[in-house]
Protein backbone atom coordinates (compact mmCIF):
# COMPACT_ATOMS: atom_id res chain seq x y z
CA UNK A 1 0.00 0.00 0.00
CA UNK A 2 1.42 3.36 -1.02
CA UNK A 3 1.98 6.00 1.62
CA UNK A 4 0.37 8.80 -0.44
CA UNK A 5 -1.48 9.11 -3.77
CA UNK A 6 -2.40 12.46 -5.29
CA UNK A 7 -4.52 13.02 -8.41
CA UNK A 8 -4.55 16.35 -10.27
CA UNK A 9 -6.56 17.77 -13.17
CA UNK A 10 -5.69 20.77 -15.31
CA UNK A 11 -8.83 22.83 -16.03
CA UNK A 12 -7.23 24.54 -19.04
CA UNK A 13 -6.31 21.42 -21.04
CA UNK A 14 -8.02 18.50 -19.33
CA UNK A 15 -4.65 16.91 -18.61
CA UNK A 16 -4.49 14.66 -15.57
CA UNK A 17 -1.51 14.10 -13.33
CA UNK A 18 -0.52 11.82 -10.49
CA UNK A 19 1.96 11.63 -7.64
CA UNK A 20 2.57 8.47 -5.66
CA UNK A 21 4.90 8.38 -2.66
CA UNK A 22 5.57 4.73 -1.89
CA UNK A 23 7.84 5.23 1.11
CA UNK A 24 9.72 7.91 3.02
CA UNK A 25 13.20 7.43 4.44
CA UNK A 26 14.35 10.16 6.80
CA UNK A 27 11.23 12.01 5.63
CA UNK A 28 12.18 12.10 1.93
CA UNK A 29 11.36 10.16 -1.25
CA UNK A 30 12.94 10.07 -4.71
CA UNK A 31 11.53 9.44 -8.17
CA UNK A 32 11.23 11.13 -11.55
CA UNK A 33 8.36 12.77 -13.38
CA UNK A 34 7.17 11.46 -16.74
CA UNK A 35 4.78 12.89 -19.32
CA UNK A 36 3.05 10.73 -21.88
CA UNK A 37 -0.42 10.47 -23.33
CA UNK A 38 -2.19 7.62 -21.58
CA UNK A 39 -0.22 7.70 -18.32
CA UNK A 40 -2.29 6.17 -15.50
CA UNK A 41 -2.34 6.13 -11.73
CA UNK A 42 -1.67 2.36 -11.72
CA UNK A 43 1.40 2.96 -13.88
CA UNK A 44 2.73 5.66 -11.56
CA UNK A 45 2.04 3.49 -8.51
CA UNK A 46 4.06 0.64 -10.00
CA UNK A 47 6.89 3.00 -10.88
CA UNK A 48 6.94 4.38 -7.33
CA UNK A 49 7.26 0.89 -5.91
CA UNK A 50 10.10 0.27 -8.34
CA UNK A 51 11.85 3.43 -7.16
CA UNK A 52 11.85 2.15 -3.59
CA UNK A 53 13.65 -0.96 -4.86
CA UNK A 54 16.12 1.03 -7.03
CA UNK A 55 17.07 3.23 -4.12
CA UNK A 56 17.47 0.31 -1.72
CA UNK A 57 19.56 -1.81 -4.12
CA UNK A 58 22.28 0.84 -4.05
CA UNK A 59 22.56 0.90 -0.26
CA UNK A 60 26.11 0.97 1.04
CA UNK A 61 26.37 1.17 4.86
CA UNK A 62 29.74 2.92 4.56
CA UNK A 63 28.58 5.63 2.14
CA UNK A 64 27.38 9.15 2.89
CA UNK A 65 24.33 8.62 0.69
CA UNK A 66 21.58 6.63 2.36
CA UNK A 67 18.86 5.54 -0.09
CA UNK A 68 15.65 7.53 0.09
CA UNK A 69 12.10 6.23 -0.22
CA UNK A 70 10.52 5.67 -3.62
CA UNK A 71 8.09 7.98 -5.41
CA UNK A 72 6.96 8.84 -8.94
CA UNK A 73 5.03 11.49 -10.78
CA UNK A 74 3.15 11.17 -14.04
CA UNK A 75 1.23 13.48 -16.37
CA UNK A 76 -1.25 12.14 -18.90
CA UNK A 77 -0.46 14.54 -21.75
CA UNK A 78 1.38 14.52 -25.07
CA UNK A 79 4.91 15.94 -24.52
CA UNK A 80 4.96 17.07 -28.17
CA UNK A 81 1.89 19.28 -27.66
CA UNK A 82 2.85 23.00 -27.74
CA UNK A 83 1.08 23.42 -24.39
CA UNK A 84 3.24 20.77 -22.69
CA UNK A 85 5.45 23.25 -20.82
CA UNK A 86 2.38 25.08 -19.49
CA UNK A 87 0.87 21.79 -18.32
CA UNK A 88 4.15 20.81 -16.66
CA UNK A 89 4.35 24.15 -14.85
CA UNK A 90 0.74 23.89 -13.64
CA UNK A 91 1.32 20.34 -12.39
CA UNK A 92 4.48 21.28 -10.51
CA UNK A 93 2.75 24.28 -8.96
CA UNK A 94 0.00 22.00 -7.68
CA UNK A 95 2.59 19.54 -6.31
CA UNK A 96 4.87 22.24 -4.87
CA UNK A 97 4.06 21.47 -1.18
CA UNK A 98 5.30 17.91 -1.72
CA UNK A 99 8.37 19.03 -3.70
CA UNK A 100 9.28 21.47 -0.94
CA UNK A 101 9.28 18.85 1.81
CA UNK A 102 8.95 15.22 0.68
CA UNK A 103 9.51 14.52 -3.03
CA UNK A 104 12.82 14.88 -4.91
CA UNK A 105 12.35 14.50 -8.62
CA UNK A 106 13.94 14.83 -12.05
CA UNK A 107 13.40 13.98 -15.71
CA UNK A 108 11.79 10.80 -16.93
CA UNK A 109 10.03 9.66 -20.10
CA UNK A 110 8.83 12.60 -22.19
CA UNK A 111 10.55 15.30 -20.13
CA UNK A 112 14.01 16.85 -20.02
CA UNK A 113 15.59 18.13 -16.83
CA UNK A 114 15.94 21.57 -18.43
CA UNK A 115 12.14 21.78 -18.87
CA UNK A 116 11.58 20.77 -15.25
CA UNK A 117 14.16 23.26 -14.00
CA UNK A 118 12.55 26.09 -16.00
CA UNK A 119 9.14 25.30 -14.51
CA UNK A 120 10.56 24.96 -10.98
CA UNK A 121 12.14 28.41 -11.28
CA UNK A 122 8.94 29.93 -12.64
CA UNK A 123 6.85 28.76 -9.68
CA UNK A 124 9.42 30.01 -7.19
CA UNK A 125 10.92 26.81 -5.80
CA UNK A 126 14.65 26.39 -5.13
CA UNK A 127 15.15 23.10 -6.91
CA UNK A 128 13.42 19.90 -7.95
CA UNK A 129 15.43 18.12 -5.24
CA UNK A 130 15.23 20.70 -2.45
CA UNK A 131 13.50 18.27 -0.07
CA UNK A 132 16.82 16.46 0.39
CA UNK A 133 18.80 19.58 1.33
CA UNK A 134 18.17 19.28 5.10
CA UNK A 135 19.91 15.87 5.00
CA UNK A 136 23.16 17.31 3.62
CA UNK A 137 26.15 18.11 5.82
CA UNK A 138 27.07 21.17 3.74
CA UNK A 139 24.24 22.20 1.44
CA UNK A 140 26.12 24.88 -0.50
CA UNK A 141 29.13 22.69 -1.13
CA UNK A 142 26.92 19.79 -2.19
CA UNK A 143 24.87 21.92 -4.59
CA UNK A 144 28.02 23.33 -6.18
CA UNK A 145 29.36 19.79 -6.63
CA UNK A 146 26.17 18.66 -8.38
CA UNK A 147 26.10 21.78 -10.55
CA UNK A 148 29.71 21.13 -11.54
CA UNK A 149 28.80 17.55 -12.51
CA UNK A 150 25.90 18.78 -14.64
CA UNK A 151 28.30 21.10 -16.45
CA UNK A 152 30.51 18.18 -17.56
CA UNK A 153 30.24 17.00 -21.17
CA UNK A 154 31.68 13.84 -22.70
CA UNK A 155 32.22 13.84 -26.46
CA UNK A 156 29.49 16.41 -27.05
CA UNK A 157 26.86 15.05 -24.64
CA UNK A 158 26.27 16.24 -21.07
CA UNK A 159 27.22 13.81 -18.32
CA UNK A 160 23.74 13.81 -16.79
CA UNK A 161 22.36 12.43 -20.08
CA UNK A 162 24.95 9.64 -20.16
CA UNK A 163 25.12 8.12 -16.70
CA UNK A 164 21.86 6.16 -16.91
CA UNK A 165 22.63 4.62 -20.27
CA UNK A 166 26.20 3.90 -19.25
CA UNK A 167 24.77 1.83 -16.40
CA UNK A 168 22.41 0.00 -18.76
CA UNK A 169 25.32 -0.74 -21.09
CA UNK A 170 27.37 -2.11 -18.19
CA UNK A 171 24.44 -4.32 -17.16
CA UNK A 172 24.11 -5.52 -20.75
CA UNK A 173 27.82 -6.28 -21.03
CA UNK A 174 27.65 -8.28 -17.78
CA UNK A 175 24.72 -10.24 -19.24
CA UNK A 176 26.58 -10.79 -22.52
CA UNK A 177 29.56 -12.18 -20.61
CA UNK A 178 27.31 -14.40 -18.49
CA UNK A 179 25.65 -15.87 -21.60
CA UNK A 180 29.01 -16.03 -23.43
CA UNK A 181 27.58 -14.31 -26.52
CA UNK A 182 30.19 -14.03 -29.26
CA UNK A 183 30.20 -11.00 -31.59
CA UNK A 184 26.91 -9.79 -30.08
CA UNK A 185 24.43 -7.50 -31.80
CA UNK A 186 21.94 -5.19 -30.12
CA UNK A 187 18.71 -3.33 -30.82
CA UNK A 188 17.78 -0.28 -28.73
CA UNK A 189 14.14 0.82 -28.64
CA UNK A 190 14.11 4.51 -27.71
CA UNK A 191 16.90 7.00 -28.40
CA UNK A 192 16.48 9.60 -25.67
CA UNK A 193 18.91 10.07 -22.79
CA UNK A 194 18.78 6.44 -21.64
CA UNK A 195 18.63 4.71 -25.01
CA UNK A 196 21.11 7.03 -26.68
CA UNK A 197 23.79 6.57 -24.04
CA UNK A 198 23.16 2.82 -23.90
CA UNK A 199 23.73 2.56 -27.65
CA UNK A 200 26.87 4.73 -27.43
CA UNK A 201 28.57 2.68 -24.75
CA UNK A 202 27.57 -0.69 -26.14
CA UNK A 203 29.01 0.38 -29.49
CA UNK A 204 32.20 1.60 -27.80
CA UNK A 205 32.51 -1.83 -26.16
CA UNK A 206 32.34 -3.54 -29.55
CA UNK A 207 28.66 -4.52 -29.61
CA UNK A 208 27.20 -3.96 -33.09
CA UNK A 209 24.05 -1.80 -32.91
CA UNK A 210 21.93 -3.22 -35.72
CA UNK A 211 18.75 -1.26 -34.99
CA UNK A 212 17.35 1.80 -33.23
CA UNK A 213 13.76 2.93 -32.76
CA UNK A 214 12.51 6.43 -32.08
CA UNK A 215 9.09 8.09 -32.13
CA UNK A 216 9.10 8.19 -35.94
CA UNK A 217 10.05 4.61 -36.70
CA UNK A 218 12.89 2.09 -36.91
CA UNK A 219 16.39 2.44 -38.37
CA UNK A 220 18.21 -0.82 -39.10
CA UNK A 221 21.43 -2.07 -40.62
CA UNK A 222 22.72 -5.63 -40.10
CA UNK A 223 26.27 -4.35 -40.53
CA UNK A 224 25.82 -1.81 -37.74
CA UNK A 225 24.61 1.80 -37.48
CA UNK A 226 26.77 4.89 -37.05
CA UNK A 227 25.57 5.44 -33.49
CA UNK A 228 27.79 8.42 -32.71
CA UNK A 229 26.60 10.47 -35.69
CA UNK A 230 22.96 9.70 -34.95
CA UNK A 231 23.41 10.46 -31.25
CA UNK A 232 24.87 13.90 -31.83
CA UNK A 233 22.19 14.87 -34.38
CA UNK A 234 19.02 13.77 -32.52
CA UNK A 235 16.51 16.35 -31.27
CA UNK A 236 15.47 17.07 -27.67
CA UNK A 237 12.94 14.22 -27.72
CA UNK A 238 15.45 11.67 -28.99
CA UNK A 239 14.24 11.71 -32.60
CA UNK A 240 16.85 10.66 -35.17
CA UNK A 241 17.72 13.07 -37.97
CA UNK A 242 16.96 11.01 -41.07
CA UNK A 243 19.23 13.19 -43.20
CA UNK A 244 22.19 11.65 -41.34
CA UNK A 245 21.35 8.11 -42.45
CA UNK A 246 23.68 6.32 -44.85
CA UNK A 247 22.40 4.73 -48.07
CA UNK A 248 22.69 1.25 -46.59
CA UNK A 249 20.60 2.10 -43.50
CA UNK A 250 16.99 0.91 -43.76
CA UNK A 251 13.88 2.65 -42.44
CA UNK A 252 10.99 0.53 -41.11
CA UNK A 253 7.60 1.33 -39.61
CA UNK A 254 7.35 1.95 -35.85
CA UNK A 255 5.51 -1.30 -35.19
CA UNK A 256 8.28 -3.40 -36.76
CA UNK A 257 10.88 -2.89 -34.05
CA UNK A 258 10.77 -6.54 -32.99
CA UNK A 259 11.41 -7.65 -36.59
CA UNK A 260 15.07 -6.64 -36.36
CA UNK A 261 17.09 -9.64 -35.20
CA UNK A 262 19.60 -8.96 -32.43
CA UNK A 263 21.15 -10.92 -29.56
CA UNK A 264 20.47 -8.12 -27.08
CA UNK A 265 17.22 -6.16 -26.86
CA UNK A 266 17.14 -2.92 -24.87
CA UNK A 267 13.62 -1.49 -24.44
CA UNK A 268 14.39 2.11 -23.49
CA UNK A 269 11.12 3.89 -24.26
CA UNK A 270 7.68 3.26 -22.80
CA UNK A 271 6.33 0.96 -20.12
CA UNK A 272 4.60 -2.27 -21.23
CA UNK A 273 6.36 -2.18 -24.64
CA UNK A 274 6.75 -5.97 -24.56
CA UNK A 275 3.46 -7.57 -23.65
CA UNK A 276 1.48 -10.75 -24.18
CA UNK A 277 0.48 -9.61 -27.67
CA UNK A 278 4.02 -9.29 -29.03
CA UNK A 279 6.09 -11.50 -26.72
CA UNK A 280 6.12 -14.24 -29.37
CA UNK A 281 8.12 -11.93 -31.67
CA UNK A 282 11.03 -11.51 -29.26
CA UNK A 283 14.10 -13.29 -30.61
CA UNK A 284 16.80 -11.84 -28.34
CA UNK A 285 18.77 -13.97 -25.91
CA UNK A 286 19.17 -11.07 -23.48
CA UNK A 287 16.72 -8.28 -22.56
CA UNK A 288 18.01 -5.35 -20.53
CA UNK A 289 15.26 -3.09 -19.21
CA UNK A 290 16.40 0.50 -19.73
CA UNK A 291 12.82 1.80 -19.53
CA UNK A 292 10.66 1.44 -16.43
CA UNK A 293 8.43 -1.64 -16.53
CA UNK A 294 8.86 -2.30 -20.28
CA UNK A 295 8.15 -6.04 -20.04
CA UNK A 296 4.87 -7.21 -18.55
CA UNK A 297 4.76 -10.23 -16.26
CA UNK A 298 2.63 -12.12 -18.82
CA UNK A 299 5.18 -11.45 -21.55
CA UNK A 300 8.17 -12.39 -19.42
CA UNK A 301 6.61 -15.79 -18.70
CA UNK A 302 6.54 -16.47 -22.47
CA UNK A 303 10.02 -15.22 -23.33
CA UNK A 304 13.02 -17.55 -23.52
CA UNK A 305 15.64 -14.94 -22.65
CA UNK A 306 17.61 -13.66 -19.70
CA UNK A 307 15.90 -10.48 -18.46
CA UNK A 308 17.89 -7.99 -16.39
CA UNK A 309 15.15 -6.00 -14.62
CA UNK A 310 14.78 -2.23 -14.64
CA UNK A 311 15.30 -1.82 -10.91
CA UNK A 312 18.89 -2.92 -11.50
CA UNK A 313 19.66 -1.95 -15.09
CA UNK A 314 18.43 1.66 -15.13
CA UNK A 315 19.18 2.66 -11.54
CA UNK A 316 22.39 4.57 -12.32
CA UNK A 317 20.81 7.94 -13.13
CA UNK A 318 19.12 8.14 -9.76
CA UNK A 319 22.15 6.92 -7.83
CA UNK A 320 24.54 9.25 -9.67
CA UNK A 321 22.59 12.30 -8.51
CA UNK A 322 22.83 11.22 -4.88
CA UNK A 323 26.40 9.88 -4.96
CA UNK A 324 27.47 13.26 -6.35
CA UNK A 325 25.32 15.41 -4.08
CA UNK A 326 26.34 13.58 -0.89
CA UNK A 327 30.01 13.47 -1.90
CA UNK A 328 30.57 9.76 -2.50
CA UNK A 329 31.99 10.55 -5.95
CA UNK A 330 33.64 13.57 -7.54
CA UNK A 331 31.96 15.80 -10.12
CA UNK A 332 33.79 14.11 -13.02
CA UNK A 333 32.90 11.61 -15.72
CA UNK A 334 35.74 9.33 -14.63
CA UNK A 335 34.49 9.13 -11.05
CA UNK A 336 30.87 8.63 -12.15
CA UNK A 337 31.62 5.89 -14.68
CA UNK A 338 33.92 4.02 -12.31
CA UNK A 339 31.32 3.96 -9.54
CA UNK A 340 28.47 3.05 -11.89
CA UNK A 341 30.44 0.27 -13.57
CA UNK A 342 31.51 -1.31 -10.28
CA UNK A 343 28.05 -1.08 -8.76
CA UNK A 344 26.23 -2.40 -11.83
CA UNK A 345 28.53 -5.38 -12.24
CA UNK A 346 28.10 -6.20 -8.53
CA UNK A 347 24.30 -6.12 -8.73
CA UNK A 348 24.03 -8.08 -11.97
CA UNK A 349 26.36 -10.77 -10.62
CA UNK A 350 24.00 -11.30 -7.69
CA UNK A 351 20.93 -12.00 -9.84
CA UNK A 352 21.87 -13.56 -13.20
CA UNK A 353 22.37 -17.08 -11.83
CA UNK A 354 18.99 -17.12 -10.10
CA UNK A 355 15.88 -18.77 -11.63
CA UNK A 356 14.24 -15.34 -11.73
CA UNK A 357 16.60 -12.34 -11.75
CA UNK A 358 13.60 -10.09 -11.14
CA UNK A 359 12.57 -12.00 -8.02
CA UNK A 360 16.20 -12.06 -6.85
CA UNK A 361 16.46 -8.28 -7.25
CA UNK A 362 13.22 -7.84 -5.30
CA UNK A 363 14.60 -9.98 -2.47
CA UNK A 364 17.83 -7.96 -2.37
CA UNK A 365 15.86 -4.71 -2.31
CA UNK A 366 13.55 -5.91 0.48
CA UNK A 367 16.52 -6.94 2.60
CA UNK A 368 18.15 -3.54 2.07
CA UNK A 369 14.93 -1.69 2.98
CA UNK A 370 14.74 -3.70 6.19
CA UNK A 371 18.37 -2.92 7.03
CA UNK A 372 17.87 0.82 6.41
CA UNK A 373 14.73 0.88 8.57
CA UNK A 374 16.50 -0.92 11.42
CA UNK A 375 19.43 1.48 11.18
CA UNK A 376 17.29 4.57 11.58
CA UNK A 377 14.99 3.02 14.13
CA UNK A 378 18.02 2.51 16.37
CA UNK A 379 19.58 5.94 15.76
Amino acid sequence: MSLLQVTWADPATGARGYLVIDRLVRGVSSGGLRMRAGCTLDEVRGLAEGMTAKEALNYDPGARYVPLGGAKGGIDFDPYDPRAQEVLTAYLYAMSPYIERFWTMGEDLGLRQSAIDAAIEKIGLQSSIQAVYPLLDDEQKARKRLAAAFAVTVDGVSLDELVGGYGVAEAALAGIEHLDLRNPTAFVQGFGSMGGATARYLAKAGVKIVGLADVHGVIANPDGLDVETLLLSRDSHGAIDRTELRPEDRELDRDRWLDVEADVLVPAATSYAINQDNAHAVKAKLIVEAANMPVTAEAEAKIDALVIPDVVANSATNSWWWWTLFGDIDATAESAFAKIGTNMRRLVAKIVDKPSPRAAAAELAAAAVKEIEQRFRQS
